[in-house]
């Protein structure tokens, strides 16, 4: 006990110390006047994670924005999903990494690891420990001292590439190993080049069977000597091995405080595409070179939003999650000698032209993270879109969880609303009549045993729900395909579809089926149309995923007003919002037979039955706004904010998920947030800075000012939207994409008659009051 509080209390002053030392960057490395914002990130947040507990499942990845390879320290054992955590003392290597989540686990991983003394070749015997004090993280650069050996190790990347520095006390016996992981591999040294080249095979399914990472390892230093292993057997000497598990290793003679440094690439396609990676990413650069060009990446990527005022605090909250909705999807092409656009097909097995990216949960992040690319990234969306049409192509359907090809896990159809959320918000450089045609087919065609597609489909048209017990996690299913409806309605409207919009405008209205007027709760029902019984909202599973009634009983993104109306009017409703924070944190496991984690963390916030660590409920909050009292949005996005989201390894509540998580306080801390993604508008919470700005792709700034504003004045009390009064509790993507200042007034009491009328509400299908926003196309 005497030890854990003494290591909390060196975490405090580390934290401390750490927001000061970020300060005095930001202040003394100006570039070009622009702060170092790099600097405020901190990827430690989130890695204080374990398979019982979730505090964001983060790693702290080493990668250029949407980078294709990402680095990052690796304590975990081989085939861990948890590759870093905070808690641990030891580490075993520097990976290359794809992992999107630790649930998702990894490909096309191999680690370096620096030691001095008995050559290990075997990972938990190679580990050294280390300790935080010594650690320093950023996006572009993390540097460590592993203290078994003496060696001081740093790392940082291109987007194909790596580059390592490794610092030695006076040996004869320094070591370099690599490991190139099991489930098939191959290593092979060159001497004469300084060289190591090879391939690694693992994965954690969605690949073909020719799937491999290739991957080039040169060194700026000649070995003494050298040797490779398989499956445990090592031999001085060999130069090439290739069996299940393959490593390789190469000794050095080190003066006290030499440094060796060694570059790293790798590809899907080919040995030579990975050299051809690593020559023209890295070529003739230095250690130093590689580092400065990333932290400019970065800072020129986080320059997307300025904020002013807030706390140090706040500040490194925002910007590393700013930094967590830029790492996914990932590239996953590669660019050949004629410098053309290629990759290696995660569906097929085959290299095609175009684009390709990959490692994304769509139901995780079609609610705020695909959103804020449109905003911030839109010509990089237009690109990703076409990624996942390439997608279509070559495997016949469309992914819901790419990593990186088809992986069958989670629920909905989600692609469906990045296509049309894409091209409703005007990023439309992408093939959108064929995306059209694959969404589509996911809503109307039985997919093969391969492919996502939907569960239940045919029950799910006939009867209007998917049935349970039939179909597992059903009413979720529901919810989320008449969402997935609505988005297909709203593309076929946008392309002059009539006929499909009309099939799917009634499909849109599907939630209605399972919702429980009885009871006031959307419900399992079953294929004879009798509720399923008994019936408790607290329990878990069954009809729902990854949580209960409480929870997916506001999975009507679309159509707000439609489930006012179906709660009994407009005071019932904002009484059940209400009620969400003030019922007990009761959990009953149902389905799951234990607790997971997620039930875990939800008692932990202490916020009723309100599970901000996950997803499904994440927007609730917004839709006080719907009911005419936006206030309360005003109140508990703030409260949200402070109380869940901090700079710290457990600075995050549940699972960070590819950038939603993130996203969402992203999104609130500029003070609005998209309820529903494929409407173009959004729904105003609460600014948390005194300014921010944005600096679009398009050449305009959009600012959003908050005046009085301060830690306890975060109730609106005027608002002007380019200079003309406000009183909608929404904002249009095009008023943000146009450029312009919105201004708040602040205050520590509600202005309770700001945004309260009828007319003032965001745009639900049921409300005719309220026109669908122009598309800004």
């Amino acid at each position: 006990m005497l030890k854990i509080l003494f290591y909390s209390f060196i975490s405090i002053i580390i934290l401390f110390w750490g927001c000061q030392l970020s300060q005095e960057i930001i202040d003394e490395n100006n570039m070009d006047g622009a702060m170092d914002l790099a600097s405020y990130v901190n990827p430690l947040v989130g890695s204080a994670s374990s398979f019982k507990l979730s505090h964001g499942n983060t790693y702290p990845a080493v990668a250029l924005p949407f980078g294709m390879n990402f680095w990052t320290p690796q304590t975990g054992d081989m085939g861990d999903g948890w590759i870093y955590t905070y808690g641990a003392q030891k580490i075993q290597g520097f990976r290359c990494t794809h992992q999107p989540s630790p649930w998702m686990n990894d490909y096309g991983a191999f680690s370096l690891m620096p030691m001095v003394g008995k050559l290990e070749i075997d990972g938990k015997k190679r580990g050294s420990r280390f300790e935080h004090e010594n650690e320093i993280s950023y996006p572009h650069y993390y540097k460590t001292e592993l203290d078994t050996y003496g060696v001081i190790a740093e790392m940082t990347a291109t987007e194909r590439s790596g580059y390592f520095r490794f610092t030695y006390p006076p040996t004869n016996d320094a070591y370099i190993v690599l490991d190139a992981f099991h489930e098939g591999s191959m290593v092979k040294v060159i001497p004469k080049e300084r060289k190591v080249i090879g391939y690694c095979k693992n994965n954690s399914g969605g690949v073909p069977d020719n799937f491999a990472s290739y991957f080039v390892v040169v060194f700026d230093k000649p070995f003494t000597t050298y040797g490779t292993w398989q499956d445990s057997v090592t031999q001085v000497g060999k130069a090439e091995s290739e069996g299940d598990h393959t490593g390789a290793f190469l000794k050095f003679k080190t003066e006290f405080g030499e440094e060796i440094s060694v570059k790293v690439a790798s590809s899907f396609i080919s040995l030579e595409q990975a050299e051809l990676n690593l020559n023209r990413e890295v070529g003739d650069k230095d250690f130093d070179d590689i580092k400065d060009e990333a932290q400019t990446r970065w800072n020129s990527a986080l320059h997307r939003a300025v904020v002013e005022g807030g706390t140090e605090e706040q500040k490194a909250t925002f910007y590393t999650a700013l930094y967590r909705t830029m790492l996914f999807p990932r590239k996953f092409y590669e660019f050949d000698e004629e410098n053309s656009m290629q990759h290696y097909s995660p569906y097929d097995g085959k290299v095609h032209e175009g684009y390709m990216y990959t490692d994304n949960g769509f139901w995780d992040t079609f609610r705020a993270a695909f959103p804020l690319l449109n905003i911030l990234y839109p010509e990089m969306t237009s690109h990703i879109m076409e990624g996942f049409v390439n997608a279509y192509k070559e495997g016949g359907w469309l992914p819901t969880w790419p990593s990186p090809g088809y992986r069958k896990v989670m629920i909905g159809s989600h692609s469906a609303s990045l296509f049309a959320e894409a091209y409703l918000k005007g990023n439309q450089n992408f093939d959108y009549k064929t995306a059209y045609k694959a969404i589509r087919q996911d809503a109307t065609k039985e997919p093969p045993a391969f492919a996502p597609g939907r569960d239940g489909l045919k029950a799910y048209n006939r009867l209007g729900y998917v049935p349970y017990p039939d179909y597992k996690e059903a009413t979720a299913k529901t919810l989320e395909y008449a969402y997935d409806d609505f988005c297909i309605m709203r593309m076929a409207q946008a392309l002059n579809k009539n006929r499909d919009a009309k099939i799917f405008e009634r499909k849109a209205m599907n939630y209605q089926n399972v919702f429980d007027k009885g009871t006031n709760f959307m419900r399992g029902r079953q294929a004879n149309g009798q509720w399923v019984t008994p019936f408790d909202p607290v329990e878990w599973g069954g009809p729902f995923t990854e949580g209960n009634a409480w929870h997916y009983n506001w999975s009507v993104f679309h159509d707000i007003q439609g489930l006012i109306d179906l709660t009994g009017g407009r005071e019932k409703f904002v009484a059940k919002l209400d009620s969400v924070f003030t019922v007990p944190p009761d959990v009953k496991v149902g389905t799951y037979d234990t607790t997971i984690h997620e039930m875990t963390e939800m008692v932990l916030a202490k916020m009723g039955q309100y599970a901000h660590g996950n997803q499904p409920i994440q927007h609730m909050i917004y839709l006080y706004d719907y009911a005419q009292e936006p206030w309360k949005t005003q109140y508990w996005t703030r409260y949200v904010m402070d109380s869940l989201y901090a700079p710290t390894p457990n600075g995050l509540i549940g699972d960070e998920d590819n950038g939603q998580t993130s996203a969402w306080y992203v999104f609130s801390a500029l003070g609005f947030y998209p309820v529903c993604p494929v409407v173009p508008s959004y729904a105003i919470g609460s600014p948390l800075f005194d300014q921010v700005t944005l600096h679009l792709d398009n050449g305009n700034i959009f600012e959003i000012v908050a005046e009085n504003n301060g830690p306890v004045n975060y109730y609106i009390q005027e608002a002007e939207l380019n200079g003309r009064r406000l009183d909608k509790t929404w904002i249009t993507h095009q008023n943000i994409m146009g450029g312009g200042r919105l201004r708040f007034v602040l205050d520590e009491q509600p202005n309770k008659d700001w945004g309260s009328d009828p007319e003032d509400v965001p745009y639900s299908l049921s409300n005719e009051n309220v026109e669908f926003p122009s598309t800004g196309r």
